[in-house]
C-alpha cells in the first residue's frame, strides 16, 4: 500500500465497543445460516450444521479483526514525519500494543476455531454438538470482551487522526517556526485562505496548521508550528515536539521568524539563542531568517551590540535575512516570493544532482531525460538565421488613441452600428485562387474550384425533359395499376394486421384469467352440479328422446322427498312414545344413540379390511413407512410450521432482560 494510501487517515471506518463487535458477529451469523435442526436428523447432517455455525463465526471475527488492522497505518511503512508525529501524540508503543492484541486475538480465534471443529466431528448426538458450539462462541466472545481498552483506544486515536491536517511530506513546503507570539499564524493566514486563530497571546497555535496557496502555476503548503521554548529536547511538551518533528522530517524551507520589537515575551538574545539550539535540525534545508513587525522596529534601529549578534547568524551565508509587517502587510509577498523562488531552484538542482555520479558525470536519472532529448542542427555548419518578415517589423504596437492605428474588424462594427446591425464579413480574407470567388454561394472545395464548376450545364434543359415524360406517363394512366395493387395489397395487410390484434388481445386475457386464478381454489368439473335440463339439452342435441327419462327423474325425486319426510315424521312420534316411559338418564342417552346404522360413524381403519390377518398386514406396512419418516424428521402436517426462518429475536420487538443461550 502507498504512503499516500496510508495517510488517508479521515477514510478510517469507526472502530466498534467490544459489546457492539460481539453483537455484529453474532447477529450476522443469526442472519446468515439456517436455524432449524432436529434431533432426527442424521448425525452427519447434525455435525455439518454446528460446524458451519463455528467456521462461519470465527470468519466473520477475523474479517472484522482485519479490516480494522488494514485501516491503521504500519508505522513501519509511513514517511519518517508520520511515524515521529504519530509517536509524538499517541505513544507508538501504545499503539502497536493495541493493534498486536487485536492481530493476538484474531489468531487465537482462529485457533478456537480449530480445535472445535476437530472436536465436533466426533460428536454422536445433537446435544454434544450444541455444547461444543456453545463452548467455542462463548470462548470467541470472551476474546472478544478483553478487547474492550484497546478498541477504545483505537477509536480514540482514530477520531484524533481524522482532525489532523492532511501533510504531503514530498511536496513543495514552507515551514513556519520561531517563539510563540512572533507572528507565524498572521503571515499563514495573510499568504494562504487557512483558518488560522491569531490571538495577542502566547501559545494560540497548539497543533499544526496547513494551508496552500500557488505560485507560478505549482502547489505550494506553508506548515504553521506551535512555538518553541529554548530548552532541551528531553524537556519539550507535545505541543513543541510537534514542531521539532516537521522541522526535522520535512524536505522544505525553514522561515524562522524573529520578533526585533520583543513584544512577544522574549528577548532578541533568547531568540536568537533558539535559532542556534535548533540549527542542527536544518541540515540540507533552506534557511530563512524573517524579521516580523519591522513596522514597530526594523534591524537597523537595533543596538550595535545585538546586531552584531543578529549578523553573526547570516555569516556563514547559508541564511537569509528577510524582512516584513503582517499587520500592515508591507513585505508579505515580496517573503513569500522569495521562500518560493529559491525553494524551486533548490528542489531542481537536488534533481539535476541527483542524477549525476561522484565524478561529476552525467548518469542516472538526468542521462535517461538527456537520451531523450535530439536538438536539430543544419546540416554542413550552416548558419541559419531567424527570419521576421517586414510587415512583422514594420508593424507599430496597437494604441486605441493613436489617429493613425490600424483599423480592426471591431472599429468597422462599432462605425456600422454595433453588434447585432452589423456583422463582420467573414469571407474577405478566403484564400482562393480568383478573388471573385469569395461570395459565391459555395465557396471552395476541392483544387481551388468551385463546386458549380463541376455541374453540367445543361442540367436544366434535361430536368425539364424528364419532369415532361413524367407528366406523359401519369397521363396515359402507367401509375393507376400500381396503385390498384398497392391498395389490395394494403386492405390485405390490414385485414391480417387485424387478426393478429385480436389473437393477441385473446392470448393477454387467458393469461390474465390464469394468473388471476392462480392463487385460487378451483371447483374441479366433474364436481359441479349440473341441472337436469343440461343434461336433455345435451341428448336432445345427440338424437335422443329425453321425455322418459326427464319423468323418471322428477318422479324418484319426489318418492325420495316424501320417504325423508314421513320418516322423521315418524321418528317424531316414536320419540315422543318412548319418552313417557323412560328416565331422564335413559331419554338422554336413547337422545344421543343414533336411530338409523346408516347414519352411523365408521372406522376408516376398518373399511375395506377383509379379514383380521389383512388388517395386520396393513398396520405393518404403515409401521414400516412411517418410521423412516420419523428417523428423517420429515415435517408433516401436524408439525408446527414458521412461515419464514427469520428468529423471532430479530423482528419481534424489544426483548427484555434474559439469556441468549438458544443461539
Amino acid at each position: 500500500m502507498t504512503t499516500k494510501a496510508k495517510t488517508a487517515w479521515k477514510d478510517i471506518p469507526p472502530v466498534p465497543t467490544s459489546q457492539e463487535f460481539l453483537d455484529i458477529v453474532l447477529s450476522r451469523t443469526q442472519r446468515r445460516l439456517p436455524t432449524q435442526i432436529r434431533a432426527g436428523f442424521k448425525i452427519s447432517r447434525i455435525r455439518g450444521f454446528y460446524t458451519r455455525k463455528v467456521k462461519f463465526t470465527q470468519e466473520t471475527f477475523s474479517e472484522k479483526l482485519g479490516q480494522i488492522l488494514e485501516s491503521f497505518p504500519r508505522l513501519q511503512d509511513i514517511h519518517p514525519f508520520h511515524k515521529d508525529l504519530l509517536n509524538t501524540l499517541y505513544d507508538a508503543d501504545h499503539f502497536r500494543i493495541a493493534l498486536g492484541h487485536l492481530s493476538t486475538a484474531k489468531h487465537l480465534i482462529e485457533t478456537i476455531s480449530r480445535d472445535y471443529v476437530r472436536l465436533l466431528k466426533y460428536a454422536q448426538s445433537l446435544f454434544q454438538c450444541k455444547q461444543l458450539k456453545r463452548a467455542a462462541l462463548g470462548r470467541m466472545a470472551t476474546l472478544t470482551k478483553r478487547l474492550k481498552e484497546p478498541l477504545e483506544y483505537l477509536d480514540q486515536v482514530r477520531q484524533h487522526l481524522g482532525r489532523l491536517p492532511s501533510i504531503d511530506p514530498n511536496t513543495r513546503t514552507l515551514v513556519i517556526c520561531g517563539y510563540p507570539n512572533v507572528g507565524k499564524s498572521s503571515f499563514l493566514r495573510s499568504v494562504t485562505r487557512a483558518d488560522v486563530d491569531v490571538q495577542p497571546y502566547a501559545f494560540t497555535t497548539k497543533s499544526l496548521f496547513v494551508g496552500h496557496f500557488d505560485y507560478k502555476y505549482l502547489r505550494f503548503q506553508a506548515i504553521d508550528t506551535p512555538g518553541i521554548l529554548d530548552h532541551p529536547l528531553e524537556e519539550m511538551n507535545t505541543i513543541e515536539m510537534q514542531s521539532i518533528t516537521a522541522i526535522a522530517h520535512l524536505r522544505s524551507a525553514i522561515l524562522y521568524f524573529m520578533d526585533l520589537s520583543e513584544q512577544c515575551g522574549y528577548s532578541v538574545t533568547a531568540q536568537i539563542q533558539l535559532f542556534r539550539s535548533i540549527k542542527p535540525l536544518f541540515q540540507n534545508k533552506l534557511v530563512f531568517i524573517v524579521i516580523n513587525k519591522i513596522d514597530i522596529l526594523r534591524p537597523e534601529e537595533l543596538d550595535e551590540a545585538t546586531a552584531q549578534d543578529l549578523q553573526s547568524l547570516l555569516s556563514a551565508g547559508d541564511v537569509e535575512l528577510l524582512q516584513l509587517s503582517c499587520n500592515t502587510t508591507e513585505g508579505v509577498q515580496e517573503v513569500k516570493n522569495a521562500a518560493c523562488e529559491r525553494l524551486l531552484a533548490e528542489r531542481v538542482a537536488q534533481k539535476l544532482k541527483a542524477g549525476t555520479n561522484a565524478s561529476g558525470n552525467i548518469g542516472g536519472r538526468l542521462a535517461d531525460v538527456m537520451t531523450r532529448i535530439h536538438v536539430a542542427q543544419p546540416m554542413g555548419g550552416a548558419s541559419r538565421e531567424t527570419f521576421i518578415p517586414q510587415g512583422i517589423k514594420d508593424l507599430k504596437k496597437y494604441d486605441k488613441n493613436d489617429p493613425e492605428r490600424r483599423t480592426l474588424a471591431r472599429d468597422i462594427e462599432v462605425e456600422n452600428g454595433g453588434a447585432g446591425v452589423f456583422n463582420v464579413d467573414l469571407k474577405a480574407d478566403y484564400l482562393l485562387e480568383n478573388d471573385e470567388w469569395k461570395y459565391d454561394r459555395i465557396p471552395e472545395v476541392f483544387d481551388g474550384k468551385n463546386v458549380y464548376d463541376y455541374v453540367d450545364p445543361d442540367i436544366d434543359a434535361k430536368l425539364l425533359a424528364l419532369e415532361e415524360e413524367e407528366e406523359r406517363l401519369e397521363a396515359e394512366g402507367f401509375y393507376e395499376s400500381d396503385e390498384e395493387i398497392d391498395d389490395a395489397e394494403e386492405a390485405d395487410i390490414k385485414m391480417k394486421a387485424e387478426i393478429i390484434r385480436e389473437k393477441q388481445m385473446l392470448i393477454r386475457n387467458e393469461a390474465k384469467m390464469r394468473k388471476s386464478l392462480k392463487n385460487k381454489a378451483i371447483m374441479p368439473r366433474k364436481a359441479i352440479k349440473k341441472p337436469l335440463s343440461e343434461l336433455e339439452d345435451a341428448l336432445d342435441v345427440l338424437g335422443v328422446d329425453t321425455h322418459d327419462l326427464g319423468l323418471r327423474a322428477r318422479n324418484l325425486e319426489g318418492s325420495t322427498r316424501g320417504r325423508s319426510m314421513s320418516r322423521s315424521r315418524l321418528g317424531t312420534e316414536d320419540t315422543a312414545m318412548m319418552d313417557v316411559d323412560m328416565t331422564a338418564k335413559e331419554r338422554l342417552r336413547s337422545k344421543s344413540r343414533p336411530r338409523d346404522r346408516s347414519v352411523m360413524a365408521t372406522n376408516r381403519r376398518d373399511d375395506g379390511v377383509q379379514d383380521e390377518e389383512v388388517k395386520e398386514k396393513v398396520d405393518r406396512q404403515a409401521k414400516l413407512s412411517q418410521r423412516k419418516m420419523n428417523r428423517m424428521a420429515r415435517q408433516g402436517e401436524a408439525d408446527r410450521h414458521v412461515g419464514t426462518t427469520m428468529p423471532k429475536h430479530l423482528f419481534a420487538g424489544k426483548r427484555t432482560i434474559g439469556k441468549t443461550a438458544r443461539r
